[in-house]
């Protein structure tokens, strides 16, 4: 049995969520600030994190960084805001992935089963990569830049090892999708912004890469 940690301020939402969650076989604690979300995440972890942005005193962006200085946990947005504005602001402050509000249940059930399979997932078979100043080592879970070690989220670690388990070959966005995040279908602006906060942390230059290369109509590449 997974557990969940809902924040969200909406009373209806929280409890409908909650019964829905429980029905699915998860134990959820639900809270309506993200004051009382950090404060329950610190003491009593969750496997996954769902978040809501508009939430009263701290907003929901803040609550995921906040969450992200101190936690490798999954987070997944789930909001009314739509826009592409606010779903890329909510994957670039740590979340990994986004929904939209109204929920449907079961794609919500469907993701966090991703999430879990992905958590469970052992490491690639390759010990250690050299990408020139750039090393990964995913048996160890670390990534290194001129031999110094970086901090990465887990999602940002699989997709860099997806991506130096075929060196120099194009993966598109989809295959990405499919393989990283275990989704036949999903918003390709997941990995867009996955890539861009990589490049902020791998590259000298995030405006022009030279490992982690976009290839114009195709997707993206890791090349020494």
């Amino acid at each position: 049995m997974s557990s969940v940690l809902l924040i969200e301020d909406d009373d209806r939402i929280r409890l409908s969520l909650t019964m829905a969650l429980e029905d699915e076989g998860y134990t959820v604690r639900a809270v309506a600030t993200a004051e009382e979300g950090l404060t329950s995440q610190r003491s009593q972890p969750a496997d996954t994190v769902l978040v809501d942005l508009m939430l009263p005193g701290m907003d929901g962006f803040e609550c995921i960084r906040q969450l992200r200085r101190e936690d490798d946990v999954p987070i997944v947005v789930v909001s009314a805001r739509d826009d592409t504005h606010d779903i890329v602001a909510g994957l670039e402050a740590g979340a990994d992935d986004y929904i939209v509000k109204p929920v449907a249940v079961k794609e919500l059930a469907a993701r966090l089963r991703a999430l879990r399979r992905r958590a469970r997932t052992a490491a690639p078979a390759i010990s250690v990569v050299t990408f020139g100043d750039l090393e990964i080592l995913p048996e160890a879970g670390e990534v290194r830049l001129n031999k110094a070690a970086i901090a990465v989220t887990r999602t940002e670690f699989r997709l860099l090892c997806e991506l130096a388990e075929h060196p120099g070959q194009v993966l598109s966005r989809q295959q990405l999708l499919q393989r990283v995040w275990g989704y036949e279908i999903g918003d390709e602006r997941l990995v867009d912004v996955h890539v861009g906060r990589l490049r902020h942390k791998i590259e000298k230059s995030p405006g022009s890469p030279r490992h982690l290369v976009t290839v114009r109509g195709l997707g993206y590449k890791l090349q020494r």
